[in-house]
């Protein structure tokens, strides 16, 4: 009897141990501003399989996600987080979904002219005239 449970116990504790070897947790800056992209943010990334876990903090504007590198990897989390709308260092949203964020959820996007995957960003069209100080705004 006591080797049974001495059995079960091991087999258990062994099968523990390799669910929590295939799990990783790490960290990433990923752009918003408030509680809605809060939301947006954990759900886009609990929605690829393998997530287990995924807190974003609006302060530090880091996302921590814990999931099971058997099934999927950081790269497919960030690509799900950029496809509803929020740049990360490695993934720039699509400016047609960004742009449909609400307004409290449009933070500052990077202004360089190369874009986080290196290819040349297209300036916007009203940024191309010099009728303008800045996009949207009109010279006075």
């Amino acid at each position: 009897m006591k080797k049974s449970i001495l059995s079960l116990v091991m087999l258990f504790f062994f099968g523990t141990m390799s669910v929590v070897a295939e799990t990783k947790t790490e960290e990433f800056k990923v752009y918003g501003n408030c509680g809605m992209c809060k939301t947006r943010i954990e759900k886009a990334a609990k929605s690829v399989e393998g997530v287990t876990k995924a807190k974003w903090d609006k302060v530090t504007k880091m996302v921590t996600i814990t999931y099971d590198e058997s099934k999927t990897d950081a790269d497919k989390v960030l690509a799900a987080i950029a496809k509803v709308g929020h740049d990360t260092d490695t993934h720039k949203a699509e400016d047609a979904v960004y742009d449909k964020l609400h307004g409290c959820c449009k933070y500052d996007r990077p202004k360089s002219e190369t874009s986080m995957k290196g290819e040349k960003d297209i300036k916007k069209s009203c940024c191309a005239d010099s009728k303008t100080k800045s996009c949207g705004d009109k010279k006075k």
